[in-house]
């Protein structure tokens, strides 16, 4: 068998859509299941949308995912340069593109912009395109050779049939065929000199040997003409893998505007690298069992592209934040710590233990973010309403909880040790003397020294850690709160 080869080729147009990523994983992980090789091949021949520092966000990018290329820019396996703008320097790209002209599969076109914009247009896929006419195809060679000797601009077209059809296999969509009519004579050579997207594509995927491309089904219709190219040069076609479109909650294309269509984008959000990887693999694809969780590593042991659905995937945001909070339940502490503190230090400018406090929040974040808002009571108690004493569970309300904080006062200023387990063993206590149920007395307490509807820990965790100034100055301003609520 043929060792597989796949590429990464992404144009340096800014931050990576996750759409591309996913393309780039899945590519990835077809390379890697069956020992095959990942090659990084950066498109930069449409220099208008070129953006300054965009190839640095690539390699940055594969390094965060552990999507680590076997060839490219940076690791030369024999089949450079990886970059376009460079392989065009060599001349790859004209000299194939006059092979065509020579086998009559392509043509020169000197057509001016007057002449073009004169052409009638169709709508194909919601965009306007002008369709060419073949006007410089009956042009004679003589006639090619003067315009040529003149210095007249020029572009390449191909050359495609306007009877009969194309055929070509996509591994989801099994073989599809469509009618040459539909096929316009694309550009391959631009007249700057620079090579279409599409021609360049073909002329790299083969002379680079790469066997699987993988790309969104954007492209399923531009395909018939990439195989018509195949098959002028006499080549091998790769095998074509077509991703299913990925929507938003909304079920419409996922936009720039969503915030979250950046690898990037989800990156500053909190997102960690893994977790976002781990989800991207499931927009589309699915393993055998229910399982949702997976290393890279295991990725690539289970990846099978034949279950790539066809499809449009949801990307959920719930369901990433879901698997975010999964992946930091399960991250060692020192590390946690390590990417929580910037997050708690935000927060909490007092000195406190944030060790203890990361260890808090830990289970009960989906991203980093959330820290802020569960945690920034520590610093200072915030405004709240005497509502939030009463709990029916509890059985707890504004008047029965003055009198637990009346009675517990003098029982905390009296109290040294403010560990954890002494508060703790101290409001047990209080309890059993008291015959009441623990959450009489430890949700008052808490809502006193926190302000919060919701927290990371429990009463006595929270006084351990503001300590015992603090926990008293609190219970008293709630004692006063409620004196006022209950008149």
């Amino acid at each position: 068998m043929t060792k597989i080869r796949t590429r990464y080729a992404p144009s340096p147009t800014g931050r990576m859509h996750v759409g591309n990523l996913r393309s780039a994983l899945y590519e990835f992980l077809i390379a890697k299941h069956d020992g095959g090789s990942f090659m990084l091949r950066i498109e930069d021949t449409d220099q208008e949308r070129y953006v300054e520092g965009a190839v640095d966000i690539i390699y940055r990018t594969m390094e965060k995912t552990g999507m680590i290329h076997d060839e490219g820019p940076d690791k030369d396996g024999g089949v450079g340069p990886y970059v376009q703008s460079e392989r065009m320097k060599t001349g790859i790209y004209m000299k194939y593109a006059k092979e065509l002209v020579e086998k009559g599969e392509a043509y020169y076109c000197f057509c001016d912009k007057e002449r073009l914009a004169s052409l009638k247009t169709e709508v194909v896929e919601g965009k306007e395109i002008t369709v060419y006419d073949k006007h410089c195809l009956s042009l004679s060679k003589e006639e090619v050779e003067a315009n040529l000797a003149a210095g007249k601009p020029f572009v390449i077209r191909q050359n495609n049939p306007t009877e009969g059809t194309t055929t070509f296999h996509d591994e989801l969509y099994g073989d599809i065929t469509v009618d040459n009519s539909e096929l316009d004579d694309m550009i391959l050579i631009k007249s700057d000199g620079y090579p279409t997207y599409n021609f360049a594509n073909v002329v790299d995927d083969h002379t680079m040997n790469i066997t699987h491309v993988v790309r969104g089904n954007e492209y399923l219709s531009s395909s018939p003409k990439y195989v018509r190219l195949y098959d002028a040069f006499g080549w091998d076609v790769p095998v074509y893998v077509h991703l299913p479109l990925i929507t938003d909650e909304n079920h419409k294309k996922l936009s720039k505007r969503s915030g979250h269509s950046s690898f990037e984008d989800l990156l500053d959000q909190g997102f960690l690298a893994e977790a976002v990887v781990n989800y991207i693999a499931l927009l589309g694809w699915s393993p055998e069992d229910n399982r949702e969780i997976f290393s890279l590593d295991e990725l690539i042991k289970e990846f099978d592209y034949h279950r790539i659905s066809k499809s449009p995937a949801v990307f959920d945001m719930v369901k990433l934040k879901w698997m975010n909070g999964e992946y930091l339940k399960a991250m060692n502490d020192e590390k946690f710590y390590e990417m929580a503190l910037p997050y708690l230090k935000e927060a909490i400018t007092k000195p406190l233990d944030l060790k203890k406090i990361a260890a808090m929040v830990k289970t009960r974040i989906e991203v980093f973010p959330d820290i802020k808002e569960l945690v920034d009571f520590f610093e200072e108690l915030p405004e709240y309403d005497t509502a939030m004493y009463t709990h029916k569970k509890m059985k707890t309300d504004e008047a029965s909880s003055l009198e637990v904080l009346e009675e517990i006062l003098p029982l905390l200023k009296e109290q040294e040790d403010y560990s954890n387990d002494a508060l703790y063993q101290m409001l047990l206590g209080f309890v059993e003397k008291k015959g009441c149920k623990n959450g009489y007395v430890m949700w008052p307490i808490r809502t006193a020294v926190s302000g919060k509807q919701m927290t990371p820990a429990g009463a006595t965790e929270i006084m351990e850690i503001i300590g015992k100034e603090e926990t008293i100055k609190r219970v008293e301003k709630g004692i006063e709160l409620l004196k006022n609520a209950v008149k």
